[in-house]
């Protein structure tokens, strides 16, 4: 079993674990669904042939860093604790990224920022989008940042919503975070075919664990009533974890995949609150990158 980095795993033991225990108790409370942070990751030793890789943010980083082993030196830009969403990159990013051979990325405009740290740069990295084979979810309402338009009403000239179309936080099914795995084995494979047999042998290794976590998962959530299976979050994040596992995703406190959006105006809060006592909600989910006094304003 591959011990290198157990982030994903215990963020997703933790989500199942509280909600099974929230649904045992009745008064709303805030609860965060992110694990103690850890360090962040380091490059490992490396001889001068070691393949330079660049993951944008911590959770593809454990990926990578799984099936990679100790092959690669490893850079990951938005640590634990940190927010890919209003992430500002620093002179030292752009200097690692110019240096490196490949660049893991979500591929689904989760790093808004990338794009101009990239050209910024002068990167020759290969650019891979671990979502690429993944069937995305819409975001809410088909506009990323909770907006909608009057009927007839166009884009203005140059307008773009702040992420795409999609819900970029796939990971939070682990059938999802198996395709992801696939497209690094592949990648890597294809920038080192002398350690392909060794990134083959990593990867094996971590889908099993990562099936055995999905099986985890369906076994928790089979000891909760159907009736109870509801989520309240500070933004849309675990929409995958949610139609995987037969959640109800009840309201979010910004509205929006990202975080980069004003805290809501007075009324939608109580519109929020109306809807979580409606529905009985026994728990809300704050993570670590959520405004904690928003969070439990609504929990109260």
């Amino acid at each position: 079993m591959i011990q290198l980095s157990r982030r994903y795993f215990n963020t997703m033991c933790l989500l199942v674990v509280l909600t099974v225990l929230a649904a045992c108790g009745a008064q709303p409370t805030a609860q965060p669904t992110a694990v103690p942070a850890a360090e962040p990751t380091a490059a490992p030793i490396a001889n001068a042939q070691s393949l330079k890789v660049i993951a944008t943010y911590s959770i593809l980083g454990d990926l990578v860093q799984n099936v990679a082993g100790d092959n690669i030196a490893l850079t990951t830009l938005v640590g634990p604790g940190g927010d890919a969403h209003t992430y500002e990159p620093t002179p030292q990013d752009s200097v690692a990224l110019a240096e490196a051979d490949l660049l893991f990325e979500n591929g689904l405009a989760f790093e808004e920022w990338l794009d101009d740290l990239y050209t910024a740069s002068a990167s020759q990295a290969t650019r891979v989008a671990v979502t690429a084979n993944i069937t995305p979810l819409p975001a809410p309402d088909g506009h990323a940042e909770g907006e909608e338009h009057a009927e007839g009403e166009e884009h203005a000239e140059g307008e773009e919503h702040g992420h795409g179309e999609y819900d970029p936080h796939v990971w939070h099914d682990p059938n999802n975070a198996k395709l992801m795995v696939e497209a690094i084995r592949d990648a890597l494979s294809s920038a080192d075919p002398a350690n392909a047999d060794n990134y083959a042998a990593n990867a094996t290794a971590y889908l099993d664990e990562l099936s055995a976590l999905d099986s985890f998962v369906n076994e928790e959530v089979a000891n909760l009533p159907e009736e109870r299976r509801k989520l309240v979050t500070s933004h849309d994040t675990f929409g995958y974890f949610a139609d995987r596992y037969g959640f109800e995703i009840v309201g979010t406190a910004l509205g929006s995949v990202s975080t980069e959006v004003a805290d809501p105006a007075a009324g939608e809060i109580a519109e929020l609150v109306g809807q979580i006592r409606a529905a009985g909600v026994p728990a809300i989910f704050a993570e670590n990158v959520s405004n904690p006094a928003l969070m439990e304003t609504i929990a109260r």
